[in-house]
């Protein structure tokens, strides 16, 4: 079974003007694409032309295969990455989430610093993660593909710090993104229903 290039689970100018609908349709409409038609090409005629995108990460990080792992683990953080952002999102977070983000880091500013210093510190390509690790919130950065699944921590939100996911909009302003990330964009209800399902 083919992986396929999940639709954005909003309109393509929802994010405005914070995020444009131009940075989405390259972010989305080619980045992301460009992973699944490689990932694809990568496992066809394969064993793992049959399995399901996670059991693809897994198996070709065990296996060190980089070509196959790089594209799957790119759609794979894309979609979440999208769902991690709302419309009208952004703020204080409620429910389940703010209050187990109080008890794990003593505040939510506490976590925005955290959050936003991962994001900052991250050299070249990657990714900044909250992630549920041995039933606590923490705060990662992995570079590159790298996801929290190949370490056995669940995600519960993430934000893309590669280059192309704010350049458009934002040049070389990787901490004005961040900061319009966590006041205007973030998706809370995402998390609590990740935190909820882990």
């Amino acid at each position: 079974m083919a992986i396929e290039l999940p639709p954005l689970p909003y309109a393509k100018d929802a994010l405005e003007p914070h995020i444009s609908a131009n940075t989405l349709d390259f972010h989305h409409g080619k980045h992301h694409n460009t992973y699944v038609v490689n990932l694809n090409k990568a496992i066809d005629g394969t064993p793992m032309a049959s399995k399901s995108l996670e059991e693809i990460i897994k198996a070709s990080w065990a296996e060190k295969n980089m070509g196959v792992f790089n594209n799957a683990a790119q759609v794979w953080n894309h979609t979440f990455y999208w769902n991690s952002m709302k419309p009208n999102g952004g703020g204080k977070p409620t429910g389940d989430i703010a209050a187990k983000i109080d008890a794990d880091f003593g505040s939510y500013e506490k976590f925005a610093e955290e959050f936003k210093a991962a994001g900052a510190t991250q050299f070249g390509s990657g990714w900044a993660w909250l992630v549920l690790d041995g039933g606590k919130l923490k705060v990662t950065k992995t570079p590159n593909a790298e996801l929290p699944m190949t370490s056995g921590a669940t995600a519960i939100l993430t934000m893309d710090v590669w280059e192309h996911a704010y350049y458009l909009d934002y040049q070389n302003r990787r901490p004005d993104y961040m900061s319009t990330f966590l006041d205007k964009l973030v998706n809370w209800d995402f998390a609590n229903a990740n935190l909820k399902a882990a």
